[in-house]
């Protein structure tokens, strides 16, 4: 339990040795997927954006920081 409330806290220490650039890379790409399925109306690739948004900014964060503990 203390390892996953620790994982909301951030480490500053240099071994946390996450790089944010492809978790931003991600969410960028779920951004421009969300907008090209409102722009063309399909529900399918809003979901997919969101989805990709989700991971980028708190599922893949969260798993590099539990697996670096």
């Amino acid at each position: 339990m203390s390892a996953v409330l620790g994982a909301f806290f951030y480490d500053p220490h240099p071994s946390f040795g996450t790089d944010p650039r492809p978790f931003v890379a991600l969410m960028i790409v779920g951004f421009v997927v969300g907008v090209a399925g409102h722009i063309t109306k399909i529900k399918t690739l809003v979901a997919i954006g969101i989805g990709l948004i989700f991971l980028g900014t708190f599922l893949l964060p969260l798993a590099a920081n539990l697996a670096n503990r």
